[in-house]
């Protein structure tokens, strides 16, 4: 018997259906709590920011849009925002992206589709290849939301430095993982 696809999944959890919800909390709740929990460091609020998207999945399903990307991406997504809306408006303690990338799984699980949480395996090593500096100012930007003011000052170093540091960053992954920059 085949599993039943992500979206099909989805339309279940949505329609109120408890053997596809159980199902589909089954398929992601690894991810989400991995992607809370890498934002949010601390246990019960990645719990309870897991549970919320969730939640937020149930309610909104009928806005999931194929079109615009997986159910995977889609619901991690939410469970991105909804982390982020629980940080407090500033953090003084960054996570070190040295210790993020050290916390994911070597490798994928049995069940994994290769996504893992909330890096994956070639994306994790191109990172390591980066600076210290770079990677420090590419991970507190995309995966903390920070701006780049708000790194200039956490990192005490001038605005056009940390912009510089991004893009370079950003280039030289792209690089790493054979994305073209065309647009």
């Amino acid at each position: 018997m085949q599993a039943p696809s992500d979206e099909a999944l989805l339309v279940g959890l949505g329609s109120g259906d408890a053997d596809a919800a159980v199902a589909f909390v089954d398929r992601f709740q690894r991810r989400v709590y991995g992607m809370t929990l890498s934002i949010l460091r601390d246990h019960g609020a990645a719990e309870e920011a897991a549970q919320e998207t969730f939640v937020r999945a149930w309610r909104h399903a009928q806005a999931y849009d194929s079109r615009r990307g997986s159910v995977a991406a889609w619901l991690l997504t939410i469970a991105r925002n909804m982390s982020l809306n629980m940080l407090p408006r500033r953090r003084a303690d960054p996570i070190d992206p040295d210790v993020l990338a050290a916390t994911q799984d070597p490798a994928p699980g049995r069940e994994d589709d290769g996504q893992l949480t909330p890096v994956s395996g070639p994306i994790r090593a191109a990172l390591l290849k980066l600076p210290n500096e770079q990677r420090r100012a590419l991970v507190l930007a995309v995966f903390y939301g920070f701006t780049a003011r708000e790194i200039s000052d956490l990192d005490h170093v001038p605005l056009g430095t940390v912009k510089t540091r991004i893009r370079t960053a950003l280039h030289r992954l792209r690089s790493d993982l054979g994305v073209s920059d065309e647009r």
